[in-house]
């Protein structure tokens, strides 16, 4: 359920927010400047990264004035980069005002890392902890900072940003696993269409290159962690470096992976380092790997159909073929792993159940005049808790991804493991696939047993 929307009075006006969670922890979140609170909730990895996080802790999630469902700028003030900052961090002492909270632990994610330090130096008394996950203190380099981008580099930078707005292209460069799913990428568009006028948007951007919270950097006083992917493009960890090394007694974590979205692929690193932090206990998590067959399945034409049968039709349509794909798994003692829009991961035991499962799916559906594409592959998977990871999974993704409709593809691992299962399939040639240094050969199944 989404928290109920809530608003903080400042004499420029109003500052939405939400509250949930119920664990013994203060946490004020700032994440990045396009993330509209209310939409957030409709993703179920960031609604399963805010409800872990909120397993410990208490939390505030708010829309900056300018952005989401928050009242607009003040018309009197200037849209150079100075006040915005100035204003997202009095924003953020408005809502723990709101709240009665004197103090909290502040965790500034990206962008959102300029006001959650600016808070820190400028509030020393109402930030206990500070978190910075995927910050930089400048985007160009110069003096100390040779970590930033060129001049040049970072204007081509800003304009890419500025032309993609509200389209998803960013993706590629900051969080590729979201790149390669289309209706996520149709997802994280809107998302940024509804983060924030357009106009304000180009404002901002085009004042990027003159943001430097270096300056501020020394004053900060409370305990810091900083938080980097090891393999960012986007935000790389020697930009997090540079913050530790100029933040009084502040350690460093790099954590694996490239994705910078923080609930996207294996936030699970970056929510173990803040409930250590916060609690001075790392949470008893058993990690194992197992090998394991991987299945994913997405509607085909989704959004088309959306757009044919309307909100409450396709509604209904998707809720029915959740129905069939989970009476499939059960039957084919299947295990759902997670399921985003309208697609599903599950594992199975063996290579053989995975894909007369996903054969199943595919006759089920039809029944609501449904198409699927699935894709499978068995691989070594991490397992932390119930859910999986690791490069077996995104390669079952994009297996997938390279389906058409009504088609199930399995990798060669795949099609080796059930030779005499009296299934048959067709060579549909090597492929490369992002992340694996060598092209995979994908097999389309032309006969299953009945």
């Amino acid at each position: 359920m989404i928290p109920e929307t809530r608003y903080a009075e400042t004499p420029d006006g109003s500052v939405a927010y939400q509250v949930f969670g119920a664990g013994p922890h203060d946490v004020l979140l700032i994440p990045d400047w396009h993330n509209p609170i209310e939409m957030l909730w409709e993703e179920p990895r960031a609604e399963r990264f805010f409800r872990d996080l909120g397993s410990f802790s208490r939390v505030i999630l708010f829309d900056k004035r300018g952005t989401g469902v928050s009242d607009p700028i003040p018309s009197e003030a200037s849209l150079s980069i100075a006040p915005t900052i100035e204003l997202a961090a009095e924003d953020a002492a408005a809502v723990l005002d709101a709240e009665g909270w004197r103090q909290a632990c502040v965790v500034g994610i990206g962008c959102g890392t300029w006001p959650a330090s600016l808070l820190a130096a400028t509030a020393p008394t109402r930030v206990a902890r500070l978190a910075l996950v995927d910050g930089l203190p400048r985007l160009h380099a110069s003096g100390d900072f040779q970590a930033g981008l060129s001049k040049e580099a970072a204007a081509r930078f800003i304009a890419w940003i500025i032309e993609g707005h509200g389209t998803g292209t960013v993706l590629r460069l900051t969080d590729p696993a979201g790149y390669s799913d289309p209706q996520f990428r149709d997802w994280y568009a809107r998302l940024q269409r509804f983060a924030m006028p357009r106009k304000w948007m180009k404002a901002f951007w085009s004042s990027v290159a003159e943001i430097d919270i270096s300056s501020v950097l020394s004053s900060i006083t409370a305990p810091t962690l900083v938080m980097n992917r090891a393999e960012s493009v986007a935000f790389p960890a020697a930009w997090g470096r540079y913050l530790t090394a100029h933040i009084a007694g502040a350690e460093f974590r790099e954590l694996p992976g490239r994705d910078e979205l923080f609930f996207m692929t294996n936030p699970s690193p970056i929510l173990e380092e803040l409930r250590a932090f916060l609690t001075g206990v790392r949470a008893a998590t058993t990690i194992d790997r197992i090998l394991a067959t991987i299945l994913f399945t997405d509607i085909v034409g989704s959004t088309e159909q959306l757009v044919a049968s309307g909100d409450r039709a396709w509604r209904d349509r998707i809720l029915r073929h959740h129905s069939l794909v989970r009476r499939e798994l059960s039957r084919f003692r299947g295990k759902e792993i997670d399921t985003a829009g309208d697609g599903f991961l599950a594992s199975f035991e063996g290579p053989a159940r995975g894909i007369m499962c996903a054969s199943a799916i595919r006759e089920s559906v039809k029944l609501l005049d449904l198409q699927i594409r699935a894709g499978l592959h068995v691989g070594e998977c991490e397992l932390v808790g119930e859910k999986i990871g690791g490069i077996a999974v995104n390669t079952a993704a994009r297996v997938m991804s390279l389906g058409g409709s009504g088609e199930i593809l399995v990798s060669r691992t795949v099609k080796e493991l059930v030779a005499g299962a009296g299934l048959a399939f067709e060579d549909r040639g090597s492929h490369p696939l992002k992340g694996l240094p060598d092209p995979m050969q994908v097999f389309a199944l032309v006969e299953a047993p009945r």
